[in-house]
């Protein structure tokens, strides 16, 4: 216990005659305590509460313009309930009904005038042990949820991380850059705020964007690196990558994950129903799906691959516009247009 932290408790008096006051400033000078405040007009306990924020307060009970009891309410209705302020109530009403009524309203321990000095002290005492501890279980459970936080912070710092890394295992092999997928999900978070949906699911896509092409790990070399044109069995081995894609990440709690999966299973899908692996068709296909389709378009044409050169800007939004209503979604094509004519960085 610190009793230096007791001595140097803050007490508030509030006592409609003055000899009480004087009193109770005595006894608490020769226990060893200097730092109070003392009123005799209850009407500015609001204030004095404000300005000293004490550790205790000495109240009496039957006083003019303001009572004891409503000074009561006034005081609990200022103190959280996650908060201790020890009231001491002191009054020469001795009945049963005063003393109830007093503690019903919030006060924490009852004392009949004239009063035992050394009791006094002692009730005092206590009650600032237990304020005293009250604050350093408040400080010790602050600590906690700081540290909570904090870890809560890293975790999610490595959620990110090892998202990046899963994006990374796919695109390792056929994008030397390493920048495909974070490019990807960049621009699949542009247009799905561009969309109007909320931030949190906005934010999910352009997180769960990077893993589109996850499957591709499943895919051997001489297909996936392969310069020229696939023969079809060749795509048709290539075109796994989705369902292969969408069983790695099968069965994660994690919402983000569970983007990643529908996109990673419906990028390859078209608006006309002729794309892969379901043939999905229109609004069938999972908006995620149809964001990240064009993104993953437009960033694999715009850039070099081993098996094509780089396409430029200009051609590469003509084919999305030729497109439109068949391989993409006409709306997200649209809104993707208008990105480029704002000059939006994609």
């Amino acid at each position: 216990m610190d009793d230096e932290w007791i001595r140097s408790a803050k007490f508030l008096i509030v006592d409609d005659q003055e000899y009480n006051v004087s009193l109770l400033e005595r006894i608490l000078s020769r226990a060893g305590f200097s730092n109070w405040r003392s009123t005799t007009d209850p009407l500015l306990i609001d204030s004095l509460y404000d300005e000293l924020a004490p550790d205790i307060v000495l109240l009496d009970l039957h006083m003019p313009v303001m009572d004891g009891f409503t000074a009561l309410k006034l005081l609990r209705s200022k103190v959280s309930e996650q908060q201790y302020l020890p009231i001491l109530v002191l009054t020469a009403d001795v009945s049963s009904e005063a003393k109830q009524k007093a503690l019903h309203d919030g006060a924490n321990d009852f004392l009949t005038k004239p009063f035992d000095k050394t009791e006094v002290v002692l009730r005092i005492t206590n009650l600032l042990k237990t304020r005293y501890l009250h604050l350093q279980l408040h400080s010790h459970n602050s600590q906690l949820e700081n540290r909570v936080k904090e870890r809560t912070k890293e975790l999610e710092k490595a959620k990110f991380e090892i998202l990046e890394l899963l994006g990374r295992t796919s695109e390792y092999r056929d994008d030397m850059t390493e920048q495909h997928t974070q490019r990807v999900g960049q621009m699949s978070g542009l247009i799905a705020r561009e969309l109007g949906l909320p931030e949190s699911e906005a934010e999910l896509i352009r997180l769960a964007a990077p893993l589109h092409d996850i499957g591709k790990i499943g895919i051997p070399d001489q297909i996936l690196l392969k310069p020229g044109r696939f023969t079809d069995e060749e795509f048709e081995h290539m075109k796994t990558h989705t369902s292969i894609g969408a069983s790695i990440l099968e069965g994660s709690l994690f919402p983000v994950l569970q983007v990643a999966r529908v996109i990673a299973l419906t990028h390859h899908e078209r608006w006309d129903g002729c794309g892969y692996p379901n043939g999905l068709k229109g609004d069938e296909i999972p908006l995620a799906g149809r964001i990240v389709a064009l993104a993953d378009f437009y960033d694999a044409l715009t850039h070099e691959r081993p098996y094509k050169k780089a396409w430029t800007t200009e051609e590469t939004v003509e084919e999305i516009r030729s497109r439109r209503g068949t391989h993409f979604d006409p709306e997200i094509v649209d809104l993707f247009l208008n990105l480029i004519d704002r000059r939006v960085p994609v």
